[in-house]
């Protein structure tokens, strides 16, 4: 059993429950790590026996993309889609970040952390 994580993936959304955060948008970061057999990989050194990355990152930002009041509700979309589209993935475990939340102090970030197995 392997992992592979993607760490700090940047994006601008639109989520939020406020109206003007669906109108203006939000600097997001995106934390997913993955865990498989990747031992097979190790040997061949070849992309079609490991889980590929460029795959993971493609699928964070399409969800990203979709506008979701919640980040809870991205997040399982984001593992939802990993399990169902890459089966090497045994595991994973998503991080949703909001930048500078509009939240009336001053927070770095609010995150959401979802995990799902097989």
């Amino acid at each position: 059993m392997g992992s592979i994580k993607l760490k700090n993936i940047r994006v601008f959304a639109y989520h939020g429950c406020l109206v003007e955060e669906g109108k203006i948008g939000s600097d997001y970061r995106v934390d997913l790590k993955v865990k498989g057999d990747l031992s097979n990989s190790a040997t061949s050194d070849e992309l079609v026996d490991t889980i590929d990355y460029v795959h993971l990152n493609k699928i964070v930002k399409e969800e990203m993309a979709i506008r979701s009041k919640l980040l809870e509700s991205v997040a399982q979309r984001i593992n939802n889609r990993v399990l169902q589209e890459i089966l090497m993935v045994q595991k994973v475990k998503v991080s949703v970040s909001k930048i500078n939340p509009p939240i009336g102090g001053n927070v770095e970030m609010v995150s959401v952390t979802l995990s799902k197995s097989r």
